[in-house]
This record gives structure tokens, C-alpha cells and sequence, in this order.
């Protein structure tokens, strides 16, 4: 087996280059072939923003709530993530709109590259849908998408490692619950061969992965174990697949970026965080005391609060760094090509 290109490598900090202006909670970046980047945005919609680097702002509607609270202390952090439209994940419909996991409102939605929005689902079995984190689409045209939790304000079922996370999927026009009891749910990805599906249990704070099974009654997930470490030394927010089989992720807070080899061992390729302040957030989660000053203590400079990992560029060698704190996207350069997603084939 050839040598893993990431054995070695670190991230260095001289040729880490940056991207987009003045943006708002870029938490989520998609990235087509022509070199144009999609950014979530916490005024209500999506950042478009050409190769070129000109930008505009697509709102579904605008909300100057999460613009003009400061995250300075438990209340501002809550009024921030918690009160109307706030886009989380997105991802590409067939035909190109633009898939929206709402953490603010609560819902699926779905936007045309021109702003107009429609729900698709806000709920599951008759019940409220819940803490909407993330949407994936496959090679088969299914939609999954994740549940943090149903616990409000979803700020508790953080700090207190509530497990009602699940992860549903909308197959023949039906969505369904398919794997439920996670810490906090947040992104998932599919392997090259769509043979697993890989899921980050923030609060874990580790990653497992279940089984794709296809089935007469429709796809079913099976087998679920912890992929790599048990603790990953911070809480995993984003994963990305390179071509090689490795496993990004971002460590939310203590602000690092690692990789899970396809054994599952950890590859540490960039630390931006605070130590004193990580240390210090650790030993909370430890205890069970998690506060939201403690998280807000706890952040680096070049992406606060490093949340998602995107490739991209015509080669897919480019990393893009999103975040929950930050105004730029910052980008460098992989020694690996990251897995083509579905809307890139």
C-alpha cells in the first residue's frame, strides 16, 4: 500500500491564504469545479463568492439578530445560535438549489441560488424535527441529514452531553429516522464506495460510523461503532474524506484541524487554539461543567471557532477552513486531493 501523503505533513501557518470579507458565521462552504465557494451566513441565506473574490450576499430573508449580538457572554452566545434563521449545513440539489439544515428555525429548507426558500421538512413522525445540524446528499439522490438534539435551549444538551442526537433520510419522498441515541449529531460523510456513513458525535466527543445496508424496505444503517479514538481531545464539528482515505476534522473551540487515517490512528496537522483556554475546556468536559464562557474562552485566530473542512480547486487540493466566529475563509494548499463529493461528479 503506497505511503499515506499526510504522515509528515503540517499545515504551515506562512502559506495559509484567505478568502471572502465581512461574512457572518461562515460555519459551512461548499466548493464547485469552476472555483466558486457557497458559505453559510448567519443574516439568512448564502455567501456566493467568485473565483475572483467578488462576493454577494443571497439572503432568504434578512435577520439582523445574529449580526448585531456579540458573543461575549452566555445569553449573547444563546441569543446568537438559538433565535430565527440561521443556515448550518448545506449541501447541492440535483438541479443545483441549495440544501439548507436550519439551526435557527428548526427546518429543511431548500433555496434557489436566487434566494426564493421553501420548507421541506419541520418535522419527523408528527413531532417537531428538531436542532437540524447537517444535510448530505448521495450518488442515489437521498437526502440525510442529522439531529443534534431535541432538548431547548440545545445549548443544555451541549454542556450536558445529552445523547438523543439522531440522523434521518429522505428516500422516495419520505423522511424517516434511521439511527438515533448520538451525542449531539453533527456532520456526516459517506465513504468513496458509500459503503459506510461516518458521524460526528460532538459531545462524544468522538466520530462512529454505521453500515449502509440497501434494503426491500429502503437504506438502513447497521453496525455502529467509534471510528478512532474514543476521546478526540476536543469536540469534532466538520469532516472531509481525501482521495486517500483520510478523515479531516476540525476540532471546534481548541481550534485544531486533524485527520483519521484509514486504521483510525490521529494525525495532528494544524493547532491554532488556545492552550490555556483549550486545557481549561477539556477539563470541563471532563467534569461535566461545561459553561458557555468556557467555550467562548476557548478559540484560535485564524478561523475562531474552526467548524467544517471543505476541498476544492480544479486539482481538490485546496482546504478551506470554515468557522462559527470568523469573517474570511482561510485556505492552504493539501499534499492530497480530497473525495469528490456528488455534486462534483
Amino acid at each position: 500500500m503506497p505511503a499515506n501523503p499526510l504522515r509528515g505533513f503540517a499545515v504551515d501557518r506562512a502559506q495559509i491564504h484567505r478568502i471572502g470579507h465581512d461574512l457572518q458565521r461562515p460555519e459551512c462552504i461548499l466548493a464547485e469545479p469552476d472555483g466558486t465557494l457557497w458559505s453559510a451566513d448567519a443574516r439568512g441565506g448564502v455567501m456566493r463568492i467568485a473565483p475572483d473574490g467578488t462576493q454577494r450576499f443571497i439572503g432568504q430573508r434578512a435577520d439582523a439578530r445574529f449580526g448585531s449580538a456579540a458573543a461575549g457572554s452566555s445569553a449573547e452566545l444563546e441569543h446568537k445560535f438559538t433565535t430565527g434563521t440561521l443556515p448550518n449545513g448545506l449541501a447541492f440539489a440535483a438541479n443545483g438549489d441549495i440544501l439548507i439544515s436550519n439551526f435557527g428555525t428548526d427546518r429543511l429548507e431548500v433555496m434557489t441560488r436566487g434566494g426564493d426558500t421553501r420548507v421541506l421538512y419541520d418535522t419527523i413522525d408528527g413531532r417537531p424535527i428538531g436542532k437540524v445540524n447537517f444535510v448530505l446528499r448521495d450518488s442515489k439522490d437521498r437526502i440525510w441529514i442529522t439531529v443534534s438534539t431535541r432538548v431547548n435551549p440545545w445549548t443544555q444538551a451541549a454542556a450536558s452531553r445529552v445523547q438523543d442526537g439522531c440522523i434521518a433520510v429522505v428516500e422516495r419522498g419520505v423522511l424517516r429516522v434511521v439511527a438515533e441515541g448520538f451525542f449531539f449529531t453533527n456532520e456526516i460523510r459517506l465513504d468513496a464506495r458509500e459503503e459506510w456513513l461516518y458521524i460526528v458525535e460532538t459531545t462524544g466527543p468522538h466520530i462512529s460510523r454505521m453500515r449502509v445496508v440497501e434494503g426491500a424496505q429502503g437504506v438502513a444503517l447497521t453496525d455502529r461503532e467509534v471510528f478512532g479514538p474514543a476521546h478526540l481531545g476536543g469536540y469534532p464539528d466538520g469532516i472531509a474524506f481525501d482521495a486517500f482515505g483520510n478523515l479531516w476534522c476540525t476540532l471546534v473551540m481548541v481550534d485544531q484541524l486533524i485527520a483519521l487515517t484509514p486504521e483510525g490512528e490521529k494525525l495532528l496537522l494544524l493547532d491554532d487554539g488556545n492552550p490555556q483556554a483549550s486545557q481549561a475546556l477539556l477539563a470541563h468536559m471532563a467534569a461535566g461543567t461545561v459553561t458557555a464562557e468556557a467555550m467562548l474562552a476557548a478559540r484560535g485566530t485564524l478561523a475562531p471557532w474552526m467548524a467544517s473542512v471543505t476541498f476544492g480547486g480544479p486539482d481538490l487540493r485546496t482546504v478551506y477552513i470554515g468557522s462559527l466566529m470568523g469573517t474570511s475563509i482561510p485556505y492552504f494548499r493539501s499534499p492530497v486531493a480530497g473525495l469528490p463529493m456528488v455534486h462534483w461528479k
